[in-house]
């Protein structure tokens, strides 16, 4: 006969095994989640061919070039920049008041050892050609410090894994990337829309106007070619390029190829070292550049030089160059 007090037994034992299942599963989920957090927190990109692992988004940034500080800035995450250096030219208004404080390490590219002063989990850069023993260290070595590095994607021309060509959503792409490195992919969405809207708002111009995209040199022109930031900005806004059937992001030109397309415009790149007035100045009074059409004319676009490498102000800048190009007197 089976005894009474043998059911609170089993009944306790029964618990037991219950709760030791409860307790199992419940730490199965917690290691679950845990591995979950650790997974989200964790990111590895593909940056011109070098792998870089994030295990959490950066807190302490050194930015080199405007292109990478002004992404920041725009992405609302200025209090993770701890130093910049060599920077194109002023912020834009809208990002000015956010960057008014922001430590400059250099002019030009910062050695490493100012680099390293800082202390930074991350140096972002705007060209590869920031990376270097001479410059702020090379990647590897960095890495090897703890010290991560990321180079804006559409400048990966070194390394061979430069877009050719850029694209809107290639520059997206990179504003969604860097959302993610930094946990802020709610901002990188909100910036992409908006920019995607400004894009929409562009009314390009379809009369067939030729354009020289005229960055520097005297002797021998700097100009925009066919696959960067300038031919996506003209093909924005109905130009078409004279030098756009170079395979390449800026090239050196010839004053003869310039005055063979004669150009219907030209557009100025601005910079303080060496100014759209002085380029103008220089066009006028050059017997073989005085007599092109936009020169007589005076049908100039200006663009400041940090708008003209592929980044968070390529957008603006083609809605800039679009209004410029309507208020020109094209008669």
């Amino acid at each position: 006969m089976r005894s009474r007090l043998a059911l609170p037994l089993v009944a306790s034992a029964a618990a037991v095994a219950l709760l030791a299942s409860c307790s199992s599963a419940g730490s199965a989920a917690d290691a679950s989640a845990t591995d979950d957090a650790s997974a989200a927190a964790s990111i590895t990109v593909d940056n011109c061919g070098t792998d870089v692992s994030f295990d959490g988004a950066p807190e302490r940034v050194v930015t080199i070039k405007s292109t990478s500080t002004e992404m920041l800035l725009a992405l609302g995450l200025g209090d993770r920049i701890i130093g910049t250096a060599f920077q194109d030219g002023p912020l834009p208004y809208d990002l000015a008041e956010d960057g008014a404080d922001l430590l400059s390490i250099s002019d030009q590219v910062p050695s490493e050892e100012a680099v390293l002063d800082l202390e930074p989990d991350l140096v972002y850069g705007g060209w590869e050609s920031n990376f270097s023993a001479d410059g702020a260290g090379e990647r590897d070595e960095l890495a090897s410090l703890g010290i991560a590095t990321y180079v804006s994607p559409s400048a990966c021309k070194e390394s061979g894994y430069q877009p050719d060509p850029l694209t809107w959503d290639g520059l997206f792409d990179e504003i969604a990337e860097v959302g993610s490195i930094f946990e802020a992919e709610d901002a990188a969405d909100a910036l992409i829309a908006d920019q995607r809207a400004q894009l929409d708002a562009i009314v390009p111009d379809e009369s067939g106007l030729s354009a020289l995209w005229y960055s520097s040199g005297t002797d021998t022109p700097y100009v925009g070619a066919g696959i960067g930031n300038p031919q996506l900005l003209l093909d924005a806004v109905g130009l078409r390029n004279i030098a756009g059937d170079v395979r390449d992001t800026w090239t050196s030109y010839s004053w003869e190829a310039v005055v063979d397309a004669d150009p219907d415009v030209i557009v100025l790149v601005d910079a303080t070292w060496n100014t759209a007035a002085s380029k103008i100045e220089r066009l006028e009074s050059s017997p073989a550049t005085a007599g092109l059409d936009a020169v007589k004319n005076g049908r100039y676009l200006v663009v400041p030089f940090a708008a003209g490498e592929a980044g968070v102000r390529s957008a603006p800048a083609a809605v800039d160059l679009a209004a410029q190009l309507a208020a020109l007197d094209l008669g």
